[in-house]
């Protein structure tokens, strides 16, 4: 029987609590996040308001609770962007090798020569800023990440006894690789996809802090840090809260990903 990880343990119930968290805010806070009142502005931590409230009387906590669910929504909207055409960019290029394949490789190469915070300003210089183009930009700046990964793994199964077989077997190139290759993936993918995630939170919290991801009024944490990085002598829990939920956050989801690497591969928790 496996023993299960402190680090799974402790990564899934971390991770666990924040999308529970958003997940709540899309149907209940304490407050409307959006809802200012100048009347309650920097009102301290008390029974009516948890975390107290910002600059312009908003609930912090309820700001947190439904910048969870803007953070994780789009970093999982970026991921998805990023995974779906990356593996099977992988997996292509795999399968056919030779010029296709350097074809492939060359134009990742390509795209990692512009990060997602380059991307994201010359998408908001085109389009404006918005949610949408941090997706856009995070979302490209994976595509090469799992197309890379996918590649190296099937490289590695394309030469097994199984994958023999079922070319003898008179499968194609593209049965093969769908039926036999990338169930064999799936577990380096997934703990790959949580590395990404991780990433793309802070990404998105950056581009949100620079004004080029989520705009008011949605709560974000990047923007919670940006409105009150001119208050933290007056009140440093404006700036503290999201930090500490960023941190969290990335923190939970690098403990899962480890745990799930030592899960899968039980060779890598004991230095093999």
């Amino acid at each position: 029987m496996t023993r299960l990880s402190p680090a799974l343990a402790l990564g899934g119930l971390t991770s666990g609590v924040f999308v529970a968290l958003a997940l709540l805010s899309l149907l209940w806070t304490p407050y409307d996040p959006t809802q200012l009142s100048i009347i309650g502005r920097l009102q301290p931590i008390g029974v009516n308001h948890w975390l107290g409230t910002d600059q312009l009387g908003r609930d912090v906590l309820s700001m947190l609770m439904r910048g969870a669910a803007t953070s994780l929504g789009v970093a999982v909207a970026a991921v998805v962007l990023g995974a779906v055409p990356g593996i099977a960019l992988g997996l292509f290029a795999a399968a056919r090798r030779g010029w296709i394949d350097e074809i492939v490789m060359r134009g990742n190469d390509v795209v990692f020569a512009f990060p997602a915070l380059l991307v994201a300003i010359l998408l908001t210089t085109a389009f404006g800023p918005g949610a949408l183009n941090a997706i856009l930009a995070i979302g490209l700046f994976n595509i090469p990440v799992f197309a890379r990964v996918t590649r190296a793994g099937a490289l590695r199964l394309w030469p097994r006894e199984y994958i023999l077989a079922a070319r003898v077997a008179g499968k194609d190139s593209l049965r093969i690789s769908l039926e036999h290759i990338l169930p064999n993936l799936g577990g380096a993918l997934m703990v790959q996809a949580t590395t990404q995630f991780a990433l793309a939170i802070v990404a998105e919290s950056a581009l949100a802090y620079l004004g080029l991801g989520t705009q008011a009024p949605l709560p974000s944490w990047g923007r919670m840090l940006a409105d009150a990085q001119t208050l933290t002598a007056l009140a440093p829990g404006l700036a503290i809260y999201p930090g500490l939920a960023v941190v969290l956050s990335v923190l939970g989801l690098n403990w899962l990903g480890n745990g799930l690497r030592d899960l899968l591969d039980p060779r890598l928790a004991k230095g093999v």
